[in-house]
């Protein structure tokens, strides 16, 4: 087996692994749930497309549109009001952060000096 195949091998493993775990069941069955509802589906698309011009924002070194700051504090606060949407949210960040960890192990063994925001 060359490298590149075990290396393809490992990673399917450790998609499987991922899908497997708890978090991702639950953050899976929290994704259908909400996505069910064309209302949901609508705000986190917005609240979503609000948070990247924010965070190209932020990147860039400019300051960010205060209509774009009042928008995503009502969006966030309408949507983590919803118990459902709130949870989802939250597995959301978990399954964020467990990929950016995967991410993060993998540039190391491969000695590439990236930093990621909040790592």
């Amino acid at each position: 087996m060359s490298e590149h195949t075990a290396i393809q091998t490992a990673t399917q493993q450790l998609v499987e692994t991922i899908r497997r775990s708890e978090e991702y069941q639950q953050f899976s069955a929290l994704k259908e749930s909400v996505m069910s509802v064309e209302t949901n589906r609508a705000l986190l698309k917005e609240y979503q497309r609000t948070q990247t011009r924010l965070q190209m924002a932020a990147a860039s070194g400019v300051n960010a549109d205060a209509e774009d700051v009042e928008r995503f504090n009502k969006l966030s606060a309408l949507l983590y009001m919803n118990g459902d949407m709130s949870q989802y949210l939250m597995a959301q960040m978990r399954m964020q952060q467990l990929a950016g960890e995967v991410f993060q192990q993998v540039a190391k063994a491969a000695e590439l000096d990236l930093e990621l925001p909040g790592m």
